[in-house]
């Protein structure tokens, strides 16, 4: 289980996404009232960056689909470890997660760029921050663990082949 290379894989993909349940996603700051706008996994909060700004004029809105889909994507690479010893199960699980990971991209993509952008008057698109990017590093580890999934289920094939 654990000396297999996808298992390695997998444990970092649920890492990345527990790490974007933490880490900011996007942030943006107002020109004018010199208030910042931050994406988090939960919801997008506004804070204030001048001495002579009120905090939170901006009202937060909740982005808990955002955090629900990392729940998920991490849940389903943690069970897809202890699925080893069915390695067609974990083929399945493997499409599911990138089905998952896929939906998290486009969701933080689109309170980041038209919820969050919204709230904003500034004429940069703001920054995109460390917790962004971890569903595109998710992808690549969920695109490695199946690949060595489907290269172990091969070699279980060719061995069969030679009985």
């Amino acid at each position: 289980m654990i000396q297999r290379i996808q298992s390695v894989f997998l444990f970092l993909l649920v890492l990345a996404m527990v790490a974007m349940l933490f880490l900011p996603l996007w942030s943006k700051t107002d020109a004018t009232t010199g208030e910042e706008v931050v994406l988090t996994a939960w919801n997008i909060k506004s804070y204030a960056t001048a001495e002579n700004t009120a905090p939170g004029t901006i009202p937060q809105q909740g982005t808990i689909a955002i955090g629900m889909l990392a729940i998920a994507a991490a849940v389903i690479a943690l069970y897809e470890i202890f699925q080893y010893k069915s390695r067609l199960t974990q083929m399945k699980l493997g499409l599911l997660n990138t089905l998952v990971i896929t939906a998290l991209l486009g969701t933080t993509f689109y309170y980041a760029a038209y919820v969050g952008a919204e709230l904003v008057e500034a004429n940069d698109n703001g920054a995109y921050q460390a917790g962004f990017y971890m569903p595109m590093l998710a992808l690549v580890l969920n695109a490695l663990a199946n690949r060595f999934i489907k290269r172990d289920e091969d070699l279980v094939r060719s061995a069969d082949r030679l009985r």
